[in-house]
Formats: C-alpha cells, structure tokens, sequence
C-alpha cells in the first residue's frame, strides 16, 4: 500500500481520491485550523499537524515517516486570475519553494504538485522545478481539467508528476488508466427540497442576476431548472446549464440554482454539500466543523479527487512493473 505525506492538505479532498486509489494517508499539514480539524475527521489514522510547512523541521519528521509520496498543492491565491486585480503575494508564492526541504529529507518516490496553470508565469517557477530535478526527478507536467476525470466540475490545473524513477506519464495514460466519463452538475445538487428557496423576480434582487436569469430562460424556456453565477465576474453569460459540469468552485458563494415552482422561478444557494460532490468527494467526504463561509473555502481550496485518485492509480500501475530507483 502506498503510503502518502500531504502538504498544505487542506479539507482533505484530494487525500479522499487518494484513499479511494489504496493509498493511505500518514501525515497532513496545513496552517488552518479547520482545515487541519476537517482532515482529521475524514482520515483518523492519519497524524495531522496544524503548521506552515517551512515553520517544521522535515529531517526531523523523516525519522517518524517514510513517504512514498509528497502530496503538495501549495497557495495559489497569488497565482490565480480568480484573486482579480489584487496584486500578487510572492510570500504565497514561495510556499511552492518551501516544498523542496521536504522532497530533501523524505526522498519519496514521488512527488505530486498541484497548482493553477499561471503558475508557469511566476519569475520562480524554473528555479522551482530545477531544484526538483537536481534531486534525481523526472517531471512530467500535466494540464488537466478534473471534468475529464468523472469530476462534475470543470477545474483546469498544473500537475507536476514528479518520479525518482524515471517515469512518463501523459494526460492519456491517465485517461485509459482511469476514466470514468463525465459528469454533470445535475448529479451533485439535492433535489429532496432539504433546503429553502425565494422567489427570484423580488423586490431588491439585484439587476445582473435577473439579466443573468432572463438570459438563461429566454434560451431554456420555462420550466427548465439552471445555475446562474450569483457572485463574481463571469464571461459566458452568468449561466449555465444542468447537463455540463459545474464551472469551477472558488472559495466564494457564487453559484445559485433556479428552479421553478408552478411556473414561477425560485433560487436559492448551492450548498457546501454540493459544493463538495461537485470536487468530486461524494457523499462520504464529511465537512462538519466551521461557518457555511469556511466550508465553501475548503471546497474552493481543494484538488478534485477524481484526478488525484487517477494519479495515484497510475502510480501503483508503474510501481507493480518494479521501475528501478535512479541513484540518490
């Protein structure tokens, strides 16, 4: 069983696609408190440490933990266009550097990196990635979208691949190790009317979102259940249909749902919940601690687990052909 280390782990999405793959979580850190208490709770045999990796001393932990796998997805608030025109923190940045005392004192077979694809533009991204390589890595960078992984979510993000072994991995070899085919945002939402819904065409609803929702009916028609982009920038309309994957979840409330109620709209906010099927957790993945705010950030924050589960699948398939460590 592959054994994993997963830094800045967040609410542990993408550890729950590591799971599902056999692999077993030894060890999480991430500085947030519910992000630290919510992986606890999902993965109790894992040690969980509430730090910033850089304030721990790695050759210290490497005594106690013998990873096969460095499982990574350092900030990337300073990266992404989602940050909008705040200008960018090179102290989040560096967290990607942070990572290389870590790849050092574990010697892991594998590192993983997850990150937004602007990443690459970062002035410390070739530094980053020759320092990995000095330590005997072969990289196989991926650009991947999760919705191509059975994710009901379109989430595009950089995946370093990183093999002390020497191995190829390709986006197709993912694809015919593991797909699942694609889901949409239909299958996350809960139509057991567990949650309330308003009128959406009410006194001090906001004009962008009922021009958003006309755009949306006018195409539809009536009767027709949809998502419209209530928060944020948006350059496809504001709206979106039911039988696509859900666009990417960020860490804000953005997506409503309209259904219609005897031929009258009605909206309400997506859940957390759905935010959390829509990462592709399922229902097992549990996010009982914090406000409904702080469990839409772990969403947000998170990495698909379908595609970390494909990863890991592709792994174990090298691994069981006995590929041969290059000398450390």
């Amino acid at each position: 069983m592959l054994e994993f280390i997963d830094l800045f782990c967040g609410g542990g999405f993408g550890a729950r696609g590591a799971v599902r793959a056999g692999a077993r979580p030894i060890l999480g850190v991430d500085a947030w408190n519910l992000a630290t208490d919510t992986y606890s709770a999902n993965f109790p045999g894992a040690a969980v440490l509430q730090n910033r990796i850089e304030d721990l001393n790695p050759y210290t932990l490497s005594r106690k933990y013998k990873p096969d796998v460095l499982l990574t997805s350092p900030e990337c608030t300073a990266h992404s266009i989602a940050r909008g025109a705040k200008p960018g923190s090179e102290k989040s940045r560096e967290t990607a550097i942070n990572i290389v005392p870590w790849i050092k004192a574990m010697k892991p077979r594998w590192v993983i990196v997850e990150n937004v694809n602007r990443m690459k533009t970062w002035d410390r991204h070739d530094d980053f990635i020759i320092s990995i390589q000095k330590l005997g890595y072969t990289i196989n960078d991926l650009f991947l979208n999760a919705a191509e992984f059975g994710t009901p979510q379109s989430r595009k993000r950089l995946f370093l691949v990183c093999d002390r072994g020497g191995s190829a991995i390709s986006k197709e070899d993912l694809l015919r190790t593991h797909n699942k085919g694609r889901k949409d945002a239909h299958s996350i939402i809960d139509w057991n009317g567990n949650f309330e819904t308003t009128k959406l065409r009410i006194k001090g609803r906001a004009k962008a979102t009922l021009a958003r929702a006309n755009r949306a009916i006018s195409e539809l028609g009536e009767n027709v259940p949809f998502i419209i982009v209530y928060y944020g920038s948006d350059y496809a309309g504001g709206w979106q249909r039911l039988d696509t994957p859900l666009r990417t979840v960020t860490t804000l409330d953005r997506f409503a749902l309209v259904t219609w109620i005897r031929r009258e709209p009605h909206m309400r906010m997506l859940q957390p919940q759905e935010l959390s099927r829509a990462m592709g957790a399922g229902n097992q993945h549990s996010l009982p601690f914090g406000s409904r705010r702080d469990k839409i950030k772990l969403c947000g924050n998170g990495v698909c687990s379908p595609v970390v589960e494909v990863i890991f699948r592709r792994i174990q398939q090298i691994m069981s052909q006995r590929t041969p460590l290059k000398a450390s």
